[in-house]
């Protein structure tokens, strides 16, 4: 997703204000709405995974069924999201996030008052196109209405704390809202969300886009999108069903070589949606491959956990929130810290050690058992993670956009957001549903952990060698604007 620095804007709240200036009411509405609505997307993501043991009985989805409740959310959002975003830059950021937020809160209640699993995966799907369209826009309507300085720094880092407390919310909600309620009521909770964020929208957010309007790159949408849905859905089927199936190899292919036909229309595209330049900086490369990583192993992380809890363990949905919610706190912890570490050590060093802690704890996980202690470890366990977890996505962030000129912030942003979109997004088809197909859930999950520690531990040897030695002096934990 391109964003330009350069915007035409109406009625921008803050576009005229001197930097440092405190929030007018009108700015912290503005702030609200737009976190608002990245914080329900956030929600989304987790509030039916402490649910799905439940719902599939309920709905009669087979176990190694359930990864679809949540890869029909994976492949929209991911596949559409470079479109969507450059969509809203040429035609009206506004309007698209407008669209999205319709959309997601009216395929949450198909999702809500679904009758069988084709109705469901439906709801979910078109919550996935909604979340692509919302994510990008959101974002880039954030950026270009708080100037930059510390107006901006400050609400990118409200809405970056909002988005993995949503993520931990979500966890705790689903199990509390499944126990006193139903399943149903999960995503019911969605749509009150969307009913409550859209009618503000329009009258607060100003429109916004690109001022030249350049033609959209056809040709880089389609293979992008095509590559990335081909991708996601070789993955999740290939975990089921293995590798060898002809649909499988067919469109694990198909998703390599589009993929390969994007970066060689992008090279060659006068408007491109990504900047293959700006890709070889070393700092964007190197810290938005430890957000892909970070992301989407998390995320798989708390999906093998959540059926372990309930299947092995036999936690209830309420019990399993708990344990996610002891998660949340912990990570609301580090997200006071990781500000002050970054301060002192820079954020390339906090990158690295942060991505070392969390494959390291998660390895840890891998002592899980069948006896009721191990609720102990894995409460301990994916509470630490978390919290090197949080350190990471902090420092990614602001490894991408340091040494970037100011007239190319507005896309490394851009970057950073799709990158934490796609991670979150492919983790669980690629390692997750692993513990899903296993004939014993135990061994399943523990071929899961073993994976996603290894994936992380070398992605921090790689990420600190591709970043090299960080002789830049370390940012003051005051110029963050995360405090």
């Amino acid at each position: 997703m391109a964003i330009d620095t350069t915007e035409t804007t109406s009625a921008s709240p803050t576009a005229h204000s001197p930097l440092g200036t405190r929030l007018s009411t009108r700015d912290k509405l503005v702030l609200f709405v737009l976190c608002a609505a990245q914080f329900m997307v956030a929600l989304d993501f987790s509030v039916l995974n402490v649910a799905l043991p439940v719902l599939g009985r309920d709905l009669g989805m087979s176990q190694s069924a359930l990864q679809w409740a949540v890869t029909a959310f994976a492949l929209p959002s991911g596949g559409f999201l470079l479109l969507f975003g450059r969509i809203g830059d040429l035609y009206g950021r506004r309007r698209l996030f407008l669209t999205g937020l319709a959309l997601f809160g009216t395929a949450s209640l198909l999702a809500t008052f679904a009758w069988d699993p084709a109705s469901f995966l439906t709801g979910r799907a078109l919550q996935g196109l909604g979340a692509a369209a919302i994510v990008p826009t959101g974002m880039s309507l954030l950026t270009t209405t708080f100037p930059e300085g510390p107006a901006r720094d400050r609400a990118l880092g409200i809405s970056g704390t909002l988005l993995s407390l949503g993520f931990t919310v979500g966890m705790v909600a689903g199990g509390v809202l499944t126990d006193v309620l139903s399943w149903r009521s999960t995503m019911g909770l969605l749509s009150v969300f969307a009913l409550i964020v859209l009618p503000l929208a329009p009258g607060l957010l100003p429109e916004s886009r690109t001022p030249d309007r350049p033609r959209l790159d056809i040709p880089g949408a389609v293979t992008v999108t095509g590559g990335l849905l081909a991708l996601i859905y070789a993955l999740s089927t290939a975990a089921e069903r293995g590798f060898g199936g002809a649909d499988v190899i067919a469109t694990l292919a198909a998703g390599v070589l589009l993929l390969a036909a994007f970066v060689y229309v992008e090279s060659r595209a006068h408007a491109p949606l990504v900047s293959l330049p700006m890709l070889r900086r070393r700092t964007v490369a190197w810290g938005n491959l430890g957000g892909l990583v970070t992301f989407s192993m998390m995320s798989t992380v708390v999906f093998a956990l959540t059926l372990y809890l309930q299947e092995t363990l036999g936690l209830s949905a309420f019990e399993t929130g708990l344990v996610f919610g002891v998660q949340g706190v912990m990570s609301a912890v580090a997200g006071v810290y990781a500000p002050k570490v970054i301060g002192r050590f820079g954020a390339r060093r906090t990158l690295v050690g942060s991505l070392a802690g969390q494959g390291l704890f998660v390895a840890g996980l891998v002592l899980l058992n069948a006896h009721t202690w191990s609720v102990w470890l894995a409460t301990a366990a994916v509470s630490l993670a978390s919290m090197c977890h949080l350190g990471a996505i902090i420092s990614y962030g602001l490894t991408v956009t340091s040494g970037v000129p100011d007239e190319e912030q507005g896309l490394a942003t851009g970057l950073v957001t799709s990158t934490q979109q796609v991670g979150i997004t492919i983790g669980i088809p690629l390692l997750g549903v692993l513990a899903t197909t296993s004939s014993d859930l135990l061994a399943g999950v523990h071929t899961v952990l073993v994976l996603d520690a290894v994936i992380v531990l070398a992605a921090a040897v790689l990420v600190a060698a591709g970043l090299g030695r960080d002789r830049s002096r370390p940012v003051e934990a005051e110029a963050l604007g995360l405090r």
